[in-house]
């Protein structure tokens, strides 16, 4: 028995040995690449389902989203590859339509029609996409059929969420009072509704800015920003707080692997990376960068795995990046400035960046 089994395993061994080295010797750097990065990052197996037949221009439940105003080209000499430097999930507040980027087009878009907002959204392993509306919260197949959506109640707002598996949803309903609020989609259970501290209980006017982000760290716990408040606040599971760090306004926090927080502060357009024990580790202005590559504000900040920091803008009509690249000694390695193909990036899900986006902890944004 244990001859056959060697001599069964003996073609499929030399069979990958040679096509090995056939991907070494035929096929192009990029190529290559592309296939590690799909071993590494599940979502980007899904990406030929977004430029299937299957897939129609416009879905059932979808809403023409305005059309972007005219823009002039892009700058010459910008750093890195355009389109081209990420596959990539790009959404914005004022323009709302989901974009899904691969080798430097723009593949795939879900639009919901005119109004407010997308602030947050996520391309999952099994490739639906999960996302944000203000007025509600859904998710979405590649061929455009919706298969959740939880539509918030009047006088409440959704601007953050998270997967938590591929059946659990995270999301803050902002409102009067606030809540945190875990679902599971199969269901259609509510697993956790928890009231959070406002700063009124009378004024409506205070609902939209109460929160923008919220994460669900690797260890169970809740990380929320209260942006109208000027806290970033850390709650375990019984939703005791365990940590926060003062800032006047914390549009996104995200819980690094290395235990640091990298929050993002509109008002001041900083991006920064805070220790457990409330030191600066790392610390960037828009004035630290090269001039032409200043960025109208910040909303968020993706930390790849290779170190490397993507600062989101939804800029300022039209005007400046809508992302810059940098590395963790703050040199610039990619600016993206094109209004023809996108509109603002309030935030951006690079795809062959390894992990399960719905598995906390391993996705950095």
């Amino acid at each position: 028995m244990g001859h056959m089994k060697t001599a069964h395993r003996w073609p499929g061994l030399f069979a990958s040995r040679v096509l090995a080295v056939a991907t070494l010797f035929v096929c192009p750097p990029a190529f290559t690449q592309r296939i590690s990065a799909a071993a590494d990052s599940p979502v980007m197996r899904q990406l030929p389902r977004f430029t299937a037949e299957t897939v129609p221009a416009m879905g059932s439940e979808e809403v023409p989203a305005p059309p972007l105003k005219a823009a002039p080209p892009a700058p010459s000499g910008l750093p890195g590859n355009g389109l081209a430097q990420h596959p990539m999930l790009v959404f914005g507040e004022n323009y709302n339509k989901l974009l899904i980027v691969d080798h430097g087009k723009v593949v795939w878009t879900y639009s919901t029609g005119p109004g407010l907002e997308h602030d947050d959204a996520w391309l999952l392993s099994n490739g639906n996409v999960l996302f944000t509306r203000m007025q509600y919260i859904a998710e979405v197949t590649p061929d455009k059929k919706v298969v959740w959506r939880f539509d918030a109640p009047d006088g409440t707002e959704i601007h953050g969420c998270q997967p938590i598996g591929l059946n659990k949803v995270m999301f803050i309903l902002n409102g009067l009072p606030p809540k945190l609020m875990v679902v599971d989609i199969s269901s259609k259970k509510t697993l956790v509704s928890h009231a959070l501290p406002a700063p009124s209980t009378t004024d409506r006017g205070t609902v939209h800015g109460q929160f923008r982000h919220v994460r669900y760290t690797a260890d169970g716990h809740y990380l929320v920003p209260f942006f109208s408040m000027g806290r970033v606040v850390e709650y375990d599971k019984d939703f005791n707080e365990v940590w926060s760090y003062d800032v006047p306004t914390p549009w996104a926090a995200v819980r690094l692997k290395n235990g640091n927080t990298l929050i993002t502060d509109e008002r001041d357009v900083r991006t920064f990376e805070v220790t457990r024990d409330k030191k600066i580790a790392w610390d960037l202005v828009k004035k630290d960068l090269p001039e032409q590559y200043w960025y109208g504000n910040t909303q968020t900040a993706t930390r790849l795995a290779d170190g490397n920091t993507i600062l989101c803008s939804r800029g300022g009509d039209q005007m400046g990046p809508q992302m810059v690249e940098v590395t963790p000694d703050k040199k610039v390695v990619w600016v993206l400035q094109d209004w023809q193909h996108l509109g603002p990036v309030t935030a951006v899900q690079v795809l062959d960046d390894p992990g399960l986006p719905e598995h906390p902890g391993d996705s950095q944004r």
